[in-house]
């Protein structure tokens, strides 16, 4: 059985070098993996500014690229699309609007509606109609140390629209049907269950969705269920996924996968 090759989609503001424990983890299973880019945040590449603006649209577009790349070195492999907080907002994305990967694996991924969110979300609210909209007026990007910062205007503004009004900055006409593992961090503000089940349920068809919680009672010593940190402490994430993927009755092509429901809550 060939092991899919693993592409990882990073937060917002968080380039690809912080996920080298993530991609050594999946390594060590004989999967291979990779960290994708992420605009803005990587070493010796331009930082967002008035100049240098960017979209949802554009970050898919390097998203489809690098998926393209991954099948033409080696077309039999399976390719496996893992999206952590932003990134996996723009793998669904993606996987509406491109040709689709085999399996998709969301950690922390959730739309930032504001009424997904406690007491209302207020806090989200205060970044998307005050924070975001003036400072990317007034500096033409979004700067530190603003939430995202420094923060391309034209996508931290799609940012604020979801969270205003849940309108999305992508084609969402049907629902994803690729194999999904869903994956919530248990205590997680960010990305509270209940803005990730919101995030499963506008997004990914049930019939081909798994969904993980990954609970605080649940991490062993040396690994991490925290927004951010969970990267660094990734064993039992990249242990569920392997489980996750040898459960799949298609593993070379989701372009016409069988139903599955597996789900694990």
């Amino acid at each position: 059985m060939t092991a899919p090759l693993v592409l990882i989609a990073p937060a917002m503001g968080i380039g690809s070098a912080y996920y080298r424990p993530l991609v050594e983890d999946f390594q060590r299973r004989g999967w291979p993996a990779r960290a994708l880019g992420r605009r803005g945040f990587e070493r010796g590449q331009p930082r967002a500014s008035r100049v240098n603006d960017w979209s949802y649209a554009d970050e898919i577009e390097d998203i489809a690229q690098a998926v393209a790349q991954g099948r033409a070195e080696e077309p039999d492999r399976p390719v496996l699309l893992l999206g952590h907080s932003l990134g996996a907002q723009l793998a669904a994305g993606h996987e509406l609007s491109r040709d689709p990967v085999d399996g998709v694996v969301t950690v922390g991924g959730a739309l930032p509606y504001h009424r997904h969110y406690p007491l209302g979300g207020a806090h989200i609210l205060a970044l998307a109609t005050v924070i975001v909209p003036v400072l990317t007026a007034a500096y033409g990007y979004l700067p530190k140390p603003a939430f995202g910062g420094p923060g391309a205007r034209t996508l931290m503004r799609e940012w604020a629209r979801i969270a205003v009004s849940d309108r999305l900055p992508f084609p969402a006409d049907g629902l994803v049907q690729t194999p999904s593992l869903v994956v919530s961090l248990g205590g997680d503000n960010y990305a509270p269950s209940r803005a990730v089940d919101a995030f499963a349920a506008r997004l990914f068809d049930p019939a081909h969705t798994t969904r993980w919680e990954y609970r605080r009672a649940d991490v062993r010593p040396g690994h991490s269920n925290g927004h951010v940190t969970w990267v660094r402490g990734a064993g039992q994430v990249v242990d569920r996924v392997v489980t996750w993927w040898d459960s799949q009755p298609t593993k070379i092509s989701s372009r016409g996968p069988s139903p599955v429901d597996h789900r694990d809550r």
